[in-house]
């Protein structure tokens, strides 16, 4: 039996997705997959997921959305009740008292994210971000015709942005200006003065909003306890967005629960953009996360103290290992090492290590350990490693890691060729 010709397609992807490229933290968990189905014994430290189940609560939160019949459509902006939920946590954790008006729910911190760039982003608006940064910020930008203007923060200074580079990098153009603390990669925190500088100069430029990506809050070291801006400077209530949600803190990644308070304008335009887009978000995701934020902190509280004997275990290692310098992480759950000493390097295997992915790619290759380059983040010749994995995993992938850059030998040292005479 004849088949029939494959049709031609005149589907040509528009200008804003066919120049997006894949985020690295996802192409390098799909590598992953792709090593492990072939049988490779991968060990993966580059996506940021806790690797502890969600709270019971929660569960129990979502199956009594189900026995009380809450399985229709939902408010764009997310249940009363969850938002309730929302609002008593910024007040308990925060200090901050949100008006219901000013707070929604959506898919995720990402969606948020999306929401407010769609809602608010014209061509040629710049997005001033502080580097290292996580991935999807400029990358959304992007998409709605928006600049992000990287300003680079140093391991020297322990990742802080500058006041004055950011100053530098404002002008008439500039839309927003994206802080996330305890940050991704670095697990930097600013500290209250880093915030008054910030607000200092904030104060010069009266049209810049403010996102404050707070995903983090909960999961700090060493008795830190991170500010958010609107405490230090309540005048820019009128300019600042926060995000957060219950991934991390809660260990609920695939539940999709975000929520942000805000201006109440930019809140209803973000509303409105998710009403054309996903709209409200599974009812029962809602309950669970209502569960989880009105619970006890214990819970949290015995992850983060985990998270911190992680962290003080791997970064002593990763600051003994041939090549690696390692800021200490303050917050999250990643540590983001610096190799530039090890530039120029081959490894066993024959690779050169010209750059942080050359480094990243032979570290998957010839050890099976992943990680992600640090110039996703917008910060060469570093890499990042999250430390939310099993004190099993972690012990294996740093000796992996200790191997690896053991290994590796200046390219002055390859041995010569030897030819036959002609």
């Amino acid at each position: 039996m004849s088949t029939a010709p494959k049709a031609q397609s005149p589907f040509k992807p528009a200008r804003r997705i066919a120049s997006l490229p894949v985020p690295a933290t996802i192409a390098m968990a799909e590598r992953v997959r792709q090593l492990r189905a072939e049988g490779r014994d991968v060990i993966s430290l580059a996506i940021g997921q806790p690797d502890f189940p969600s709270p019971a609560v929660a569960l129990e939160g979502a199956v009594r959305e189900v026995r009380e019949g809450h399985t229709g459509y939902p408010p764009l902006a997310g249940q009363k009740p969850l938002r309730e939920a929302v609002q008593a946590k910024f007040r308990r954790d925060n200090g901050l008292d949100f008006p219901l008006a000013h707070i929604m729910v959506a898919n995720g911190g990402k969606q948020l994210i999306f929401n407010a760039f769609m809602a608010s982003v014209e061509d040629g608006d710049e997005i001033v971000v502080p580097a290292p940064y996580w991935v999807s910020y400029p990358l959304i930008a992007g998409m709605f015709g928006g600049k992000a203007v990287e300003v680079p923060c140093y391991e020297a200074d322990g990742f802080r942005p500058r006041a004055e580079a950011l100053r530098a990098a404002m002008n008439e153009r500039t839309k927003w200006l994206v802080l996330n603390f305890p940050n991704n990669p670095t697990g930097a925190i600013l500290e209250r003065s880093d915030l008054e500088a910030i607000a200092a100069v904030l104060r010069d430029f009266p049209n810049v909003m403010v996102m404050s990506d707070e995903i983090y809050e909960h999961l700090t070291f060493d008795g830190r306890k991170p500010v958010s801006l609107l405490n230090v400077a309540p005048d820019l209530a009128g300019r600042v967005l926060i995000v957060n949600g219950v991934s991390k803190a809660y260990a609920m990644t695939g539940w999709r629960v975000g929520f942000a308070a805000g201006p109440e304008p930019l809140i209803k335009a973000m509303i409105r953009a998710q009403g054309n887009a996903t709209s409200g978000i599974c009812t029962l995701a809602q309950g669970g996360a209502q569960a989880a934020l009105q619970s006890p902190m214990e819970g949290v509280e015995r992850m983060r103290a985990v998270y911190q004997e992680r962290r003080d275990k791997v970064v002593p290692r990763l600051r003994a290992m041939k090549g690696l310098s390692c800021a200490m992480p303050e917050g999250a759950f990643y540590a983001f090492p610096g190799m530039k000493a090890l530039k120029g390097h081959l490894t066993a295997g024959g690779r050169t290590i010209d750059s942080d992915v050359a480094f990243t790619e032979a570290l998957l290759e010839e050890a099976h350990l992943a990680t992600v380059p640090g110039s996703a983040f917008g910060q060469a010749d570093h890499f990042r490693l999250s430390f939310a994995a099993s004190d099993k995993e972690l012990e294996e992938a740093c000796a992996r890691l200790e191997r690896f850059t053991a290994s590796l030998r200046p390219a002055s040292l390859r041995p010569a060729s030897h030819q036959m005479p002609r």
